[in-house]
């Protein structure tokens, strides 16, 4: 995915000015930045939900030329803070939420196919929310509704998959489950775009794009140290980071 000199409007106002970022295909990449910095905005541009002006495009091809359905199969989109059973109904089963990520693979009016039960099973055993599958999405607690929102997500089976803050109430074993996924969705040649606040995790992303009010901050490699270097100025000299074994760590300074 590529843009250049992208702007993002919330009504008549530029939330987000003049990006240039290239995404690399089969890899993660992770947006950060301070609060307010336009990290969702920017995703929920890319799905298509709020004006934008400028290019962006997948493949070269023009993401505005894309019809409502091809970019839905194209690009698989969990939104921050989903509204759970206020945005699917109250009776809505876990099963059922899960297989509206296979709307876009469907005809107008026909039934689930054996692919699109497969695909149903599959990312519920994969996020570890199959034995929820009967239950109504209403009664589930914040961290299993994550779980199968994250479900629905692969579902979707699309090679971009967006991600807006996807640990939010995720204890520590699922967050490891997380880094999992991760690792096995880019075995499949996948695209991962997150937005986190969890810098330590989002360090394990192959690249980083850093946003500040509105504007690109920063964007390289995690593991180069000039970004490393950015991402400090970026939070203005109040975190520090440290190599815990292979992995780099944010702490507060």
């Amino acid at each position: 995915m590529r843009s250049r000199q992208l702007s993002v409007f919330r009504g008549p106002c530029a939330v987000l000015t003049d990006l240039d970022f290239d995404i690399p295909q089969g890899q993660w990449t992770s947006i950060i930045g301070p609060n307010g910095a336009g990290k969702s905005s920017l995703l929920q541009a890319m799905v298509g939900l709020l004006k934008w002006d400028g290019l962006l495009t997948i493949d070269e091809v023009d993401l505005s030329k894309l019809s409502a359905k091809d970019l839905a199969r194209k690009i698989a989109w969990l939104e921050q803070g989903s509204r759970g059973s206020e945005e699917f109904g109250d009776s809505l089963s876990v099963y059922d939420t899960v297989m509206l990520g296979r709307l876009p693979h469907q005809g107008w009016l026909h039934l689930p196919t054996t692919i699109d039960h497969a695909k149903a099973e599959e990312a519920l055993k994969q996020t570890d929310a199959w034995g929820l599958r009967s239950r109504p999405l209403q009664q589930l607690s914040g961290g299993e509704r994550q779980r199968v929102l994250l479900a629905r997500l692969l579902a979707v089976d699309s090679d971009i998959l967006l991600m807006d803050e996807p640990l939010a109430n995720l204890d520590p074993p699922h967050q490891a489950d997380f880094l999992k996924w991760q690792k096995s969705l880019i075995a499949q040649g996948k695209t991962l775009i997150t937005v986190l606040h969890e810098i330590h995790i989002a360090l394990r992303a192959d690249h980083l794009i850093m946003l500040n009010k509105g504007k690109m901050h920063f964007q390289g490699s995690s593991q180069d140290p000039q970004t490393h270097q950015a991402l400090i100025e970026l939070f203005d000299g109040r975190i520090r980071l440290e190599k815990l074994g292979k992995d780099w760590v944010a702490l507060p300074d």
